[in-house]
């Protein structure tokens, strides 16, 4: 399809054709496009995408493009065939904002990312082989640059084969699964698992006019960085202070004064001005510990959660934040592996399930090699007969 494009050149509204796909891929939906449709310059492409999706002249409803009005129908992937060694492709993120005239290229989707591999295969820059029946696409995302490896059934053409019975929370209809391997996902932004250092921590707010609170108050937080950054809360340490504002919008401004800070903390920002410039980077979501669970019942979860994006609470849950948690879930120290164990009747954190290693376990093994032994030969200049030796064993 092509979706109309308009924008300003002097004082006449051009109108321009933009080739696209648009394509819901895991909760979210959005444009996916060639880079080669789009201005060489990515400077340049903030009118052609605000147009796009519907937010120029700050329409919170976009109903002059192709967008839903909500941060998770508001988003494009911009794909390419990559030059590197270690992908098949590049695929820049845009979260174009609702409602106002601007777009941000910090941070990933990894909702949006879930769509690359099939829009690869089926767009011709990713070519299957003659009776393949599955596929691993290569994705080199730019925004945090690291690799995501895709996993999809193809049908008897080659393309991607979009029936099947899998389903996913936050979507009605059943489709095709995608496996997403995120791979070395720790320090994405701040280079760090935990940028501040620390597990878990008490942020200090002074006051948040915004939301009507004009005390100092304290919030437990875990700062991670894996896929992307979150602020993680511990709501039992604010839910006082919850229950007292006035109304939900008071409650989300708080929330995002909690964020900015958590961006502050984690080196993203130098200031909460700063901060507030960038509403995609970091996330923040909400944990507590369930209610229900009892005993060894694996139907009931192990930690309740809810996420925001863009400033509103999420509709399910951000997919690289589904990363950050399982992460955070996993290692002793953080709040969500303390909120995790006080549902566990051992106090024992909750069980991995332990898969017998598959081929894709083993190619990502390689491919974590690979970029090791890349990242040492570049630090030490190395250039003899052993690193020669080495590069054709790991090949």
């Amino acid at each position: 399809m092509a979706v109309r494009v308009d924008y300003d050149k002097g004082l006449l509204l051009v109108r321009h054709s933009l080739p696209c796909v648009l394509m819901r891929a895991g909760t979210s939906k959005g444009l996916f496009l060639h880079r080669s449709d789009l201005p060489e310059n990515q400077t340049e492409w903030p009118p052609h995408l605000i147009s796009a999706l519907g937010s120029r002249n700050n329409d919170p409803r976009q109903v002059d493009g192709v967008g839903g009005g909500t941060s998770t129908t508001s988003k494009v992937a911009v794909v390419s065939q990559s030059t590197r060694p270690d992908a098949d492709v590049d695929f820049t993120f845009v979260q174009v904002a609702v409602g106002e005239e601007s777009i941000d290229f910090s941070g990933n989707c990894g909702n949006m990312s879930s769509g690359v591999g099939p829009f690869s295969v089926q767009e011709g820059l990713v070519k299957p082989q003659p009776g393949q029946t599955e596929i691993h696409v290569r994705i080199f995302n730019t925004n945090t640059e690291r690799i995501i490896v895709e996993t999809f059934k193809l049908d008897e053409t080659g393309q991607y084969n979009e029936d099947g019975n899998y389903t996913i929370p936050g979507v009605m209809s059943p489709g095709s699964e995608i496996k997403c391997s995120f791979v070395d996902p720790a320090g994405s932004m701040t280079g760090s698992l935990f940028p501040s250092g620390q597990k878990q921590q008490t942020l200090s707010i002074s006051s948040c006019p915004a939301a009507a609170l004009l005390e100092p108050f304290s919030v437990r937080v875990t700062l991670i960085d894996a896929a992307n950054p979150f602020v993680l809360v511990d709501s039992s340490s604010i839910s006082t202070i919850l229950d007292t504002l006035p109304s939900l919008e008071s409650q989300h401004r708080l929330v995002e004064s909690i964020r900015l800070h958590g961006a502050v903390a984690m080196g993203l920002a130098p200031s909460l001005k700063v901060a507030a410039k960038t509403q995609g980077t970091p996330k923040i979501a909400l944990l507590r510990s369930p209610t229900c669970r009892t005993g060894k019942d694996t139907k009931n979860p192990d930690i309740r959660v809810l996420s925001y994006s863009m400033g509103l609470p999420h509709p399910s849950l951000q997919l690289t934040g589904a990363v950050c948690l399982g992460a955070a879930v996993s290692i002793k120290g953080t709040i969500a592996a303390d909120l995790a164990a006080l549902e566990s009747s051992d106090e024992s954190l909750p069980p991995t399930p332990e898969l017998e290693e598959t081929d894709l376990d083993r190619e990502l093994k390689n491919m974590r090699n690979k970029m090791a032994w890349v990242k040492k030969k570049n630090a030490s200049g190395e250039t003899n007969r052993a690193v020669a030796e080495e590069e054709r064993r790991l090949n």
